[in-house]
């Protein structure tokens, strides 16, 4: 199929998801420990889950924004331990900076290099990742948009024609890339895209798409080779 464009998730495609979360997570609390010790003496893990899962019942209209979720989370923290609320930005931002310090797999960098000299390549996330604050990333992107950017998240039709566009190419001639069986390729195949579905062998199972990926790889590098660039 003819091939104009290049659509590329983040998380757990070009680098692990969950490690980056527990150290920006732990920093975020050791600024809590100084700054507002009663949320944190108030609050263990189950307590933070609780709270999470409060708010995402009580905002639906920001299933989209991850950041606006997490820092509304922090602020209930710090209400219900009588701590200032107003913490909330300052500890939230702790957070967001250590969520942009990634281990990008060993691939990354030399296969973008490769696939972005053939096509134009657009980040899409569901997640509050910037590729521009990444060291030798952001160069490899035409755009880079989230679901909080557009107000929906994949697997949404919309957020795909939204990258297509960005990307200067229509859907039938873009391929979008990732890990995730739903969000990424069930969600691409459905907006008329082609699909490459990145299974990493050092990530957990999280189960195969109801479609038929275009290509299944296990890394970047292998998809470049596949795509012969």
């Amino acid at each position: 199929m003819p091939l104009q464009a290049l659509t590329l998730d983040l998380d757990d495609t070009l680098w692990p998801m969950a490690p980056t979360l527990r150290r920006a997570e732990a920093l975020m609390q050791d600024w809590l420990r100084q700054h507002a010790p009663a949320t944190v003496a108030a609050h263990d893990k189950a307590a933070w889950a609780t709270l999470r899962r409060g708010v995402v019942a009580d905002r639906p209209d920001w299933a989209h924004d991850l950041s606006a979720l997490r820092r509304e989370t922090i602020r209930r923290a710090l209400l219900a331990a009588g701590d200032d609320p107003a913490l909330a930005t300052p500890a939230f931002d702790v957070f967001f900076e250590a969520r942009q310090q990634v281990q990008l797999f060993d691939d990354v960098l030399p296969a973008l290099a490769r696939l972005a000299a053939r096509w134009p390549i657009v980040a899409l996330t569901n997640g509050n990742a910037d590729v521009h604050r990444v060291p030798g990333l952001g160069q490899h992107f035409r755009g880079a948009l989230s679901a909080r950017e557009l107000g929906l998240a994949k697997p949404a039709p919309a957020v795909f024609a939204a990258a297509c566009r960005h990307a200067g190419a229509a859907p039938a001639d873009t391929l979008h890339i990732g890990d995730d069986p739903a969000l990424d390729i069930d969600g691409a195949l459905a907006a008329g895209l082609q699909a490459a579905w990145v299974r990493r062998p050092e990530l957990p199972d999280i189960g195969t798409p109801s479609g038929t990926a275009h290509h299944v790889v296990a890394s970047l590098a292998e998809l470049a080779d596949r795509l012969g660039v």
